[in-house]
């Protein structure tokens, strides 16, 4: 058993980038296709709440888009801003809180693909995170949400596996439901990375707590969103040509949301 730190699994940015930065082509590929389809605006400005390493805003502004965003974790949005410095890259992120946030002027698209917003621990929190997405895009611009859905029906996946690397350095991870509350709206989740180096091995372990949201729950919250609309529903293949109908059995799901007003 290698030697075991309990730390944030964010306050690791580079092991996180490696790991969560390994599918970033399907993903990027995605982006493009729903910026061209569905936004009603050309698209050069892109943000993205709760941005971490940065690993898709790096991508966007070498192609030439204007990127900014922002996380809670100043270790992270670090690790983003010295990547796009070091890379002669423009845009920054910020320290700042994805669900109490104002832009210094609207974007054309927005997204967070991989179930950070399940991070806010209440109604109210998403809700003000939406409402303060809907405020920063500009009319017509698109917001794409990604997040586990909790069936209620059907089987339910209780944990996950990820390996990838990076030069010499490698990294897998594991993460599965502690504890499962619906009443409670609450999932907790142990996370664990195996890091191997060419000088060392060892082990970060993490605890989570996400908020739970059925389909139903779901729709119910997106449909409060006043100049919000829901225009497509994708799961996380990205497969462009084959949107889902979000039912009681959907796990995985993108929104495509666009803004009215």
């Amino acid at each position: 058993m290698p030697p075991v730190i309990q730390a944030n699994l964010y306050d690791y940015p580079e092991y996180y980038d490696i790991l969560f930065g390994a599918d970033w082509k399907d993903e990027y590929k995605f982006l493009l296709g729903c910026f061209e389809r569905y936004a009603q605006r050309r698209v050069r400005s892109v943000f993205e709440p709760a941005c971490g390493t940065g690993r898709l805003l790096v991508r966007l502004a070498r192609d030439g888009f204007r990127v900014s965003g922002n996380d809670l974790n100043e270790k992270a949005v670090d690790y983003c801003n010295d990547r796009l410095k070091r890379l002669g890259l423009s845009g920054a992120a910020t320290v700042g809180d994805m669900s109490d946030f104002t832009l210094p002027r609207p974007v054309d698209a927005a997204f967070n693909l991989i179930n950070t917003v399940r991070h806010l621990p209440t109604e109210q929190s998403i809700e003000s995170h939406l409402c303060c997405v809907r405020n920063a895009l500009a009319p017509g611009g698109i917001y794409l949400l990604g997040l586990h859905l909790t069936p209620t029906e059907g089987p339910r996946i209780e944990g996950e596996r990820w390996e990838a690397a990076r030069g010499r350095v490698k990294v897998n991870s594991y993460m599965w439901t502690k504890e499962l509350d619906l009443k409670k709206r609450n999932e907790r989740l142990g996370i664990w990375f195996d890091i191997r180096t060419p000088t060392k091995v060892f082990r970060i372990e993490d605890e989570m707590n996400y908020r739970t949201y059925t389909a139903t729950q779901m729709r119910n919250l997106l449909r409060r969103i006043e100049g919000m609309e829901v225009v497509e529903t994708y799961d996380f293949l990205y497969e462009f040509d084959e949107p889902i109908e979000v039912d009681p059995t959907t796990e995985d799901v993108v929104y495509v949301l666009r803004r009215t007003a």
